[in-house]
């Protein structure tokens, strides 16, 4: 069975932010870090090298692969701020028309930086998808 890649780990998240070169990318992830703490009521975590991510949950496949994943996070790329919305996209239209400028993929969003969107509908869009992952892994 396949080991997962991408699990938790003990390094510093504070040193993983003040240590990215590009200032607004560094003041971006210092300020998700803010945002997603307030959101989920949970501690970050560095997920793999370079993701950080709040809260967790034990999923299990049809196939019996299993393992635990984070609630959600974000990684702070040299191309953009990528923020893990665990559930997709598919219930969250109307807040995506809001956002501002964005680009989505499977389960991330994707942002330049923080001054393209609106942090209301940001910090709404996080706190639904934080509560349907709790709802569905409890």
């Amino acid at each position: 069975m396949a080991t997962q890649k991408t699990r938790e780990t003990a390094a510093s998240v504070e040193e993983f932010l003040n240590g990215i070169e590009n200032r607004t990318r560094r003041e971006d992830g210092l300020a998700m870090l803010d945002l997603m703490r307030e959101v989920t009521g949970e501690e970050a975590r560095m997920w793999g090298g370079s993701i950080v991510g709040f809260g967790s949950y034990h999923y299990v496949y049809e196939s019996g692969r299993e393992g635990d994943a984070m609630l959600t996070g974000f990684s702070p790329r040299k191309q953009n701020l990528a923020i893990y919305v665990m559930p997709g996209f598919s219930a969250y239209d109307s807040l995506l028309d809001k956002l501002g400028k964005h680009k989505t993929g499977k389960s991330c969003l994707y942002i330049n930086k923080l001054a393209d969107v609106d942090l209301k509908v940001l910090k709404t869009l996080v706190r639904r998808s934080v509560q349907v992952m709790r709802k569905k892994y409890g």
